[in-house]
């Protein structure tokens, strides 16, 4: 990405990224929010995103394997049959995902419907839908319905309060005095 492409990326309102990730090449379905310090790699025409995807700071789709860099130099070993190589695969978001902060997607993944990509995870193989999976490489480690089960002792309405009316509940919630 040039210079020019990096200011104006940084300018934009948030809510314009996803037009211009499309402009890349991006396939990104509706209602997604994209945090602009998201990457795409140098080929974000293999990323594809569903519906309602959200992805957060710095998640990094990686589309290519970066170590034949080390293959096309070993022409001892192989005859030169790597010297000229690249190796690619696209990266396929379902429908209701969020990528948490901190992800890296690695070439050839598939992530299902209906997941939950937990904070610095590495996914370097096939999320299955209805998952939430986490960790260096990441796995699975519960279904969406297990999730939902351990969030309903956890959760507190605040998503249509103010601002105010939100920090009062929340120090209401960790008995804290102002």
């Amino acid at each position: 990405m040039g210079l020019f492409q990096k200011i104006k990326k940084k300018l934009m309102p948030m809510s314009e990224y996803p037009d211009w990730l499309r402009e890349q090449g991006v396939q990104i379905g509706e209602g997604c929010e994209i945090y602009k310090t998201a990457e795409f790699g140098s080929e974000p025409y293999l990323v594809t995103l569903g519906d309602h995807v959200r992805v957060n700071d710095h998640v990094f789709f990686s589309t290519h394997d970066g170590g034949c860099w080390v293959l096309r130099n070993m022409t001892d070993q192989y005859g030169g049959e790597f010297q000229n190589a690249d190796c690619f695969g696209r990266i396929v978001v379902g429908n209701n995902v969020h990528i948490a902060h901190y992800v890296v997607i690695l070439p050839g993944v598939t992530i299902g419907d209906n997941s939950i990509i937990g904070c610095g995870a590495v996914v370097t193989k096939d999320i299955p839908p209805n998952s939430v999976a986490v960790g260096v490489p990441a796995r699975v480690i519960e279904s969406i319905d297990e999730y939902a089960a351990k969030m309903r002792k956890k959760y507190v309405n605040t998503k249509n309060l103010n601002e105010e009316e939100k920090r009062a509940a929340i120090k209401k919630l960790f008995d804290m005095k102002d």
